[in-house]
């Protein structure tokens, strides 16, 4: 069985989406500085179907981790945000299970992505896209608020952590909602690009694994 991993962009200040992010605002309003540099890279180009793009470290490290997941699990939110910009073709190119109170039918879409939308909560969602990834890694897609359930539940075994240097001042905050109890990551790896630092750390229960 695989990890549970998740990747985000975060601003110095700590948020990973601007402020108003919805459907007119995917990432919130300002929110697309906090992802300006990927877009150029290649691998990142190849997952929207385009050609090119720069080579390197960056690149490097994003490919790799996009090889990990089997399966992606999101919260309803981003998938409201998402479903006009990733097209009919999404990046995913997995099953995706979207923890939601709006039960629907599965959305099959080209490429191989496959939307689940689960009332059950997000411990089921884990527990589908487990059962889909096989031996491969779950995705935590995101947003913030999920990606809180899955630190508190202690589900979440691997976080990349893309800081770009920009105080957002507002936005959704990624570390809240966390309870009082201390929790010390392990810190693996550490890229500093110009525009980002990528910062890849893992959760304390995972050293009981290593």
């Amino acid at each position: 069985m695989g990890e549970v991993i998740a990747r985000l962009a975060m601003s110095l200040d700590g948020y990973v989406a601007g402020p108003d992010s919805g459907r007119e605002h995917p990432l919130g309003i300002g929110g697309e500085r906090l992802h300006a540099w990927v877009y150029g890279l290649r691998t990142f180009r190849r997952m929207q179907g385009l050609e090119g793009g720069a080579t390197g470290p960056d690149d490097e490290l994003i490919a790799a981790w996009a090889e990990r997941p089997g399966a992606v699990v999101m919260g309803h939110g981003m998938y409201i945000t998402g479903e006009i910009p990733w097209g009919d073709d999404p990046h995913f190119h997995t099953p995706v299970y979207v923890v939601t109170h709006h039960p629907r039918e599965p959305l099959v879409k080209e490429g191989g992505t496959t939307f689940h939308f689960v009332t059950e909560g997000p411990g089921r969602a884990l527990e589908l896209a487990r059962e889909a990834a096989g031996d491969k890694d779950v995705s935590l897609a995101g947003g913030a608020d999920l990606v809180q359930q899955f630190i508190r539940a202690g589900w979440l075994d691997e976080l990349l952590l893309h800081v770009v240097p920009v105080l957002a001042c507002g936005g959704r905050r990624l570390f809240e909602h966390l309870g009082d109890e201390q929790l010390e990551w392990r810190k693996t790896q550490v890229l500093d690009s110009p525009g980002v630092t990528h910062i890849r750390l893992r959760a304390p229960h995972t050293a009981s694994r290593e």
